[in-house]
């Protein structure tokens, strides 16, 4: 896997599910991926879109930060903008196998992204 596979696989995926393509986002992730998120660990394809699907629609807009490649592993920071927050960081470190994200790392303030406070 050279890094600019890797690097297009994890930007198509993330291009597709930030902007409410599940099913294409999910046409980059392997069977049995395995994701490590604040407070569940999820492993298997379903359970992972079940997350990301679950998540998709609150968005609002996506600012970047940074990316980082090595091989086989993408590493993105961002700014996933909801209702709740436009300024809670994100970060998300892939590992790509055969074409496909074979597991994800997502790191983020799950409390940052709760329902706004009521004035």
């Amino acid at each position: 896997m050279t890094q600019d596979n890797a690097y297009d696989t994890v930007q198509k995926y993330h291009r597709a599910w930030t902007s409410g393509d599940i099913d294409t986002a999910m046409s980059y992730v392997a069977d049995d991926v395995a994701c490590r998120a604040p407070g569940v660990d999820l492993d298997g394809k379903d359970a992972y879109r079940g997350f990301i699907g679950g998540f998709a629609p609150m968005l609002t807009g996506i600012g970047d930060i940074a990316e980082f490649v090595d091989e086989d592993r993408v590493a993105l920071f961002y700014y996933p903008q909801t209702m709740s927050t436009s300024t809670t960081p994100a970060a998300e470190f892939f590992t790509v196998k055969d074409g496909k994200i074979t597991e994800s790392v997502l790191i983020f303030d799950r409390l940052s992204y709760g329902p706004p406070e009521q004035a």
